[in-house]
């Protein structure tokens, strides 16, 4: 049995349900008429009686589709005796068929059942209109055109059914794996952004948390070797170390949200730089010479150029084994190029994958820079991030 349309059927489908609903309302209307006109009372009786045993029928059907009692084929079996001998009983009540024709297509399971419901309705109302006019040939033969060619319009309709169902099928599936395709992209962005954010925290770890500590350690190992020979240079690297521990505790409130910026001092990044590399001379001795330009750049620039600088300086210190360290920041035509040069050991590039260059690629990919590294077993190291400046000159 046809279910009620839900939204989003085919148009078709609700104008089926409509004519269904339609059919009882001209039913009830031509037998009220039936009732007050000048038909025989046992006719009437026997109409009133026909119309209300249908109707009983179609209720239980439709409300109770699940009954034992009346199975959806019980009651088209009902609809095509109550046709039949509502035709017997008055003229005009042949037309009945025609309003019932939704009724077939509703209830039958399948569109050779429909077809074949709808067949024997139009057999029945042949027969039953034959017979009330006098049963001759001729009359039997302009009936049975008048109903064929009604049946031939139930035929199309039948056939036309399972292909709006098969669209609202068909529209239903698409809008489950929309829905459910939404679903996993939610999830999918979900995920990726919490990955994205572990990824972010972990190169924020790694640049400010990690390199106090690795400074924290140098420094305190430095002062206790040199606690009972120097004095007054102990007590400047356990300043430095102090000094270290509370940025450290300023970058770890920023990064769980209990500070509003990034504990980076504001001022010039050449200000910010020259402070990062004073400490760097005073806690590791080494000789470093620096050209910073004045160049103009908003914080979150200052910060990934200043967070270069701390990652190259940490490496120098904790792999290069160099003895001077050149720092030069220029205002270049396209682009601001940061260049950290040292005469250590240098390395092998190709085989080199830490976290710490990776960190510093992907920090200057989120300004549309670049990151290139130079360098080889013996001859130092070479660094040089870039960031492409706006159409305005401006970083």
């Amino acid at each position: 049995m046809l279910q009620r349309p839900q939204r989003g059927d085919p148009v078709w489908i609700w104008v089926l349900h409509g004519w269904e609903v339609f059919s009882w309302a001209l039913i009830a209307l031509v037998v009220l008429i039936t009732m007050t006109g000048g038909t025989p009372p046992d006719r009437k009786l026997a109409i009133v009686a026909l119309t209300a045993v249908l109707a009983l029928c179609y209720a239980l059907v439709r409300t109770r589709p699940g009954n034992r009692l009346l199975r959806p084929y019980g009651y088209l079996a009902v609809l095509v005796a109550v046709l039949g001998g509502l035709s017997g009983l008055g003229d005009g009540f042949g037309v009945f068929y025609t309003v019932m024709i939704t009724q077939f297509i509703v209830f039958a399971d399948s569109p050779r059942g429909a077809i074949l419901f709808t067949g024997l309705g139009a057999l029945a109302i042949t027969v039953g209109g034959s017979l009330r006019e006098g049963g001759g040939a001729d009359v039997f033969l302009t009936n049975t055109l008048s109903s064929a060619a009604v049946w031939a319009v139930a035929v199309v309709m039948v056939l036309l059914t399972p292909r709006a169902l098969a669209q609202r099928d068909e529209r239903a599936a698409l809008r489950a794996e929309l829905k459910s395709t939404q679903v996993e992209l939610a999830e999918v962005y979900q995920r990726q952004g919490a990955a994205e954010e572990r990824e972010r925290l972990a190169r924020e770890i790694h640049d400010t948390l990690a390199q106090g500590f690795a400074s924290i350690i140098v420094l305190a190992e430095a002062a206790r070797s040199q606690l009972a020979v120097d004095v007054d240079r102990s007590a400047q690297q356990l300043q430095s170390i102090e000094q270290t521990a509370r940025e450290n505790l300023a970058e770890a409130r920023v990064l769980v949200g209990a500070a509003p910026s990034s504990g980076v001092a504001p001022g010039s990044v050449a200000a910010t730089l020259r402070r990062t590399l004073d400490r760097f001379t005073e806690d590791t001795g080494l000789d470093v010479s620096a050209e910073l330009a004045d160049v103009d750049c908003d914080q979150p620039t200052r910060i990934a150029l200043l967070r270069c600088t701390q990652e190259s300086l940490a490496n120098i210190r904790k792999h290069a084994a160099a003895t001077t360290v050149g720092v030069v920041l220029a205002h270049g035509p396209d682009a601001v190029e940061l260049e950290i040069t040292d005469d250590g050991r240098g390395f092998a590039v190709e085989d080199s994958h830490g976290f710490g260059l990776d960190g510093m690629r992907k920090r200057l990919a989120e300004f549309g820079g670049g990151l290139t590294v130079t360098s080889s077993l013996g001859d130092g190291t070479r660094i040089l991030a870039t960031i492409p400046l706006a159409p305005d000159g401006q970083v």
